[in-house]
């Protein structure tokens, strides 16, 4: 994959996330090179320039001389490296490292060419460091994260090398890269910006949008399991209304259904007006849900591509500017919005998994066993459906709203962005699991119509399901049904041809 920096697509991004190569474009070369020679001829003034010569946040009125300048850098990222927790997944890590790269290597951060091609060397031979997941308020940056990393590019700490952590130091040597000894500015540059959150939420859109794909081929078998009908769905009803996420989805629902002989069967003498909300509205919603995911990936992206340090080096008059590109705000707002996406797809889908199981509701036998009393079928699982939804919509709450002064109050408000990204891949595993409960329960009641089929496409999705899970004709043990039907959800070839974000 060739990382241009500041022209990253959003595809980019999330086949870095799904284990894709990174190979930094060449032509950024001389712009990082030029940034670095710049923090020279600034030092070379001998005027007091924040995070150059002098020290970090409230400190930043003590000057440092020339000699302890090396230390100084070293410092701050020993310091900083204060977090806690579980480690970061991998492939959030390595995503958080090609974004910091690409920032870089935009040539506004001073650092020196050898530090971005360390970063470059790290990510091609699967060195990850490892990073406690918890310690960022979203401003100054996602300090204590990238200070872990920053730590390990150093020597000190510890990196994952083939799922296995190694001390930092071995596993660079045994890679045949030598630790990074820090230039003026550099360990500011590289511990001071958005990366960790960013990452998250990236990591989590990506999830989030597998998911909405995902909840409308589940949300079609249960319309199917209901005998539902596809009129809601007409795409002239949308085109009235005019939201582009709502159309893609009702015609991508329709068209999910088209040939459906379950379908066919009650369209003419349905004494049924109109289905319920979780079938009908489905359109509405999941395309709010949609609309909300691309907004969210428009700022992700422009994050993602943009330059979060402080200060920043302009190379061409030679000024070190300070700022505030490191308030993680903006993608503190994407991550709530990603957060209240994933609470929908989740809660509509519980519904439909609800009505499925009530017979006054859907028609069909009660808990969608064939013996109702002696088994109790879909009983439970409805209810752990209930129960990851509930949870959802606790974690749902905005993040970005709270702030705590840090710093001795230098740092007087801050974004939440590390919290509010980070707790969106819990959210998505329930709604995984969520849609695994109405992947079993929508096929489950279709094989009640039988021999009537539905469409094509969603027979398709039936019988990779049966391949794996059968028929519940009988009480069993549920949770390796459910594990498996999880697999299913998570499989990319179960939403292929569908609306996405790009």
């Amino acid at each position: 994959m060739l990382l241009t920096p500041g022209a990253v697509p959003y595809a980019d991004w999330r086949a870095i996330y799904l284990g894709g190569s990174v190979e930094l474009d060449p032509a950024c070369r001389p712009l990082v090179a030029e940034s670095a020679a710049a923090v020279q001829r600034i030092l070379a003034r001998g005027e007091p320039v924040y995070g150059i010569n002098t020290g970090f946040g409230k400190l930043a009125s003590v000057r440092i001389e020339s000699e302890d300048l090396a230390t100084l850098q070293r410092n701050i990222v020993l310091s900083h490296a204060a977090g806690v927790g579980e480690p970061m997944p991998v492939s959030v890590a390595r995503l958080m490292m090609a974004l910091k790269l690409a920032s870089l290597a935009r040539g506004n951060s001073g650092v020196a060419m050898a530090t971005v091609d360390l970063l470059e060397a790290m990510l091609a031979k699967g060195l990850v460091p490892v990073v406690p997941a918890q310690g960022s308020v979203g401003a100054s940056g996602d300090l204590a994260p990238l200070a872990h990393m920053t730590a390990a590019m150093i020597g000190v700490g510890e990196i994952f090398v083939d799922g296995a952590h190694r001390p930092a130091a071995d596993a660079l040597r045994l890679a045949g890269l030598s630790p990074l000894e820090l230039g003026p500015k550099e360990g500011l540059a590289l511990l001071n910006g958005t990366q960790f959150s960013c990452a998250y939420a990236l990591a989590a859109l990506f999830e989030a949008e597998r998911l909405y794909r995902a909840a409308l081929v589940t949300g079609v078998l249960s319309t199917e399991a209901a005998k539902g009908s596809d009129t809601p769905f007409d795409h002239r009803i949308h085109a009235l209304r005019g939201h582009g996420g709502q159309i893609e989805t009702a015609d991508a629902l329709r068209g999910l259904m088209a040939g459906s002989a379950i379908r066919a069967s009650h369209a003419v003498d349905d004494v049924r007006v109109q289905d319920p909300y979780c079938l009908r509205c489905q359109p509405q919603v999941m395309g709010a849900v949609l609309t909300v995911l691309r907004q969210a990936g428009d700022t992700l992206v422009t994050e993602a591509n943009g330059v979060s340090d402080n200060p920043l080096i302009f190379a061409d008059t030679d000024e070190a500017l300070s700022g505030g590109n490191f308030h993680a705000e903006p993608v503190a707002f994407a991550a709530d919005m990603i957060a209240l996406a994933l609470c929908e797809i989740g809660s509509l889908s519980e519904r439909r998994i609800a009505m499925l199981v009530d017979p006054a509701l859907s028609g069909l036998p009660a808990f969608l066993t064939p013996q109702p009393g002696l088994n109790s079928g879909f009983m439970i699982p409805q209810v752990t459906a209930a129960a990851l939804v509930s949870e959802n919509k606790q974690r749902a709450t905005p993040a970005s709203v709270d702030s705590i002064p840090t710093s001795a109050n230098q740092e007087d408000h801050v974004s939440m962005a590390g919290h509010g990204a980070r707790r969106l891949m819990a959210m998505a595993e329930n709604v995984d699991h969520v849609l695994a409960i109405e992947l079993l329960a929508g096929a489950q009641g279709c094989d009640f119509h039988a021999p009537l089929k539905s469409s094509v496409a969603v027979e398709a999705v039936r019988d990779r399901l049966r391949a794996v899970v059968p028929t519940l004709d009988h009480d069993r043990h549920m949770a390796p049904d459910m594990a498996a039907a999880a697999g299913l959800i998570r499989a990319p070839e179960l939403v292929s041809g569908l609306p996405g974000i790009a």
